[in-house]
């Protein structure tokens, strides 16, 4: 199912705007760690002069080669690419996490990191019980969205449901990022934004 308008939308893209926000001033180089079909990667293009988007799964990465835009796709794997250390100032990820052991994932992230830069996820993380106004909440809403603008089904693969609870992403977000943001939205996402030091 697309867009009602034409354009695509589901949970994921809803987000992808608290992603672009984040981006500090003056960013020259971003990743997108699981980019799918390049979607988020092509809006960083507009802001970032070089952009690099990783992902695991070929389909999707052939899908996003076939835009006519100079974004490096890698088909690889985020954990073990030859990245170097401290060379993005910019880190993107949105529905990735849950795919790999979350703090590994955030802890490369954070080595990727130059000091300065900003790193952005947007995550899924399982309910528990004490969950249920939250996911009460997220039915009610995202019924009311797809009303409006349908749903695109991304052509990545599918992990559910997500390893870790919304309460143990908090902490680990806290232990691996010190001084990150976690946020929880109703659109059964969470996000963590954090500025690496300086220094």
């Amino acid at each position: 199912m697309t867009a009602k308008n034409g354009r695509r939308w589901n949970h994921n893209i809803h987000y992808h705007p608290r992603i672009l926000r984040a981006v500090p001033d003056g960013a020259r180089r971003a990743l997108d760690v699981g980019c799918g079909e390049g979607m988020l990667a092509r809006e960083l293009r507009r802001t970032v002069p070089h952009v690099t988007g990783i992902d695991l799964h070929e389909p999707s990465i052939d899908q996003a080669r076939a835009h006519p835009d100079d974004i490096d796709y890698v088909l690889g794997d985020f954990l073990t690419h030859p990245f170097e250390p401290a060379s993005f100032d910019v880190i993107a990820s949105v529905a990735t996490l849950h795919h790999m052991d979350a703090a590994t994932g955030l802890a490369r992230m954070r080595d990727l990191l130059r000091p300065g830069g900003v790193l952005a996820v947007v995550g899924l993380a399982r309910d528990t019980p004490r969950d249920l106004p939250h996911v009460l909440a997220g039915v009610a809403v995202g019924t009311a969205h797809r009303a409006v603008k349908g749903q695109w089904q991304h052509p990545s693969p599918v992990v559910w449901p997500p390893p870790v609870t919304y309460r143990q992403m908090r902490a680990l977000a806290a232990e691996v990022l010190p001084g990150a943001r976690y946020r929880r939205h109703v659109l059964f996402r969470y996000s963590i934004v954090w500025h690496k030091p300086a220094h």
